[in-house]
C-alpha cells in the first residue's frame, strides 16, 4: 500500500534547502576572496557559474514556498 502524500512540512524543508544554498554561495564567495590569486581562471569561472545556478535554485525555492504556503 502506498504511503499517503504528507506535505505538511514542505515549507519547512524548502526553507532549510534555501538557507543551505545561500550558505553555500557565501562560502564559495569567501573562498574566491581568500584564494583569488591561487586559483585558475577556469576554476573561478566554474565557481561563479555554480553560484549562478544556486541563485536560480533559490528563486525556485522561494516560488515553491509561496505556492506551498498558499495551499496550507
Amino acid at each position: 500500500m502506498a504511503k499517503p502524500d504528507d506535505r505538511s512540512d514542505n515549507v519547512e524543508k524548502l526553507q532549510e534547502m534555501l538557507q543551505n544554498t545561500e550558505e553555500s554561495i557565501r562560502e564559495s564567495r569567501d573562498y574566491l576572496a581568500a584564494h583569488a590569486g591561487e586559483i585558475s581562471a577556469e576554476e573561478k569561472a566554474n565557481i561563479e557559474e555554480k553560484n549562478q545556478r544556486r541563485e536560480e535554485s533559490i528563486e525556485g525555492f522561494r516560488s515553491e514556498i509561496k505556492d506551498e504556503a498558499s495551499q496550507s
